[in-house]
């Protein structure tokens, strides 16, 4: 099941899994953290579950 994980920015759990694959690491799961420190994320408006 290809479950969207991320609502600000369209990342899917598939986008993810390829991420893993193709940089043995997940830049996306990075990416997310770096912007939601820097105030970027407004998953608690646009996730279904508010996180």
């Amino acid at each position: 099941m290809n479950e969207m994980i991320c609502y600000c920015f369209g990342y899917t759990t598939e986008d993810i899994r390829k991420d893993v694959e193709e940089n043995g690491r997940s830049t996306i799961m990075e990416r997310i953290m770096a912007e939601k420190k820097s105030g970027g994320c407004d998953c608690a408006n646009t996730n279904p579950k508010g996180r």
